[in-house]
């Protein structure tokens, strides 16, 4: 069954942004940015909400960022083509490999999971991640920890009560001081 990642990266005390919205603290060194390519290539459908949506928008045509580099490029030329579906009750259309989704949280990820296929299911956002994690469809959770304190803003981890038994599967500390964290559910 293919399984259900969310993958963000994340202050120490634990906030995917700022007070403020502001995720510019997390900027990704080289090496990290190579792990997100890594991490995209096993990816077979991404579901976000309306703000990531808007947010990656960025990438949708990278001949229009003269700025980009050889990597961003790359990463680009991945999320791109890649099928998104995206939850949002604003939305009247999206562009590019995107949809709007047609059912519920739990029936989306139940089609998907239905549909043949190796690679993630993919959630970004903290909000619909949190939806998912409450229902109990989150898989895996990879985590880049980054080293600064923000004081608050939107959680990574904001589960309700929920509990989760994890596993670690793999961590790793970068040069810089971020630490990338992957764990499974346990079930």
């Amino acid at each position: 069954m293919r399984p259900v990642t969310y993958s963000m990266s994340m202050s120490l005390d634990g906030y995917i942004a700022g007070p403020d919205g502001d995720f510019g603290w997390a900027p990704p060194t080289p090496e990290i940015f190579r792990r997100s390519i890594d991490e995209i290539r096993g990816v077979d459908v991404h579901l976000m909400g309306r703000h990531l949506y808007e947010t990656m928008l960025f990438w949708e045509d990278p001949d229009d960022n003269p700025d980009l580099d050889d990597a961003e490029r790359e990463w680009a030329s991945l999320w791109n083509p890649l099928p998104k579906v995206v939850f949002s009750t604003t939305l009247t259309a999206v562009d590019g490999a995107a949809r709007l989704a047609s059912g519920s949280l739990e029936e989306e990820i139940a089609r998907l999971r239905a549909e043949p296929g190796e690679g993630d299911i993919a959630i970004g956002g903290a909000t619909l991640a949190v939806q998912a994690a409450d229902l109990g469809l989150i898989d895996e959770y990879r985590v880049r920890v980054c080293p600064v304190l923000v004081g608050g803003g939107t959680p990574f981890f904001a589960h309700h009560g929920r509990r989760a038994d994890l596993e670690l599967l793999e961590s790793r500390t970068y040069d810089e001081g971020s630490t990338f964290l992957w764990y499974r559910v346990r079930r």
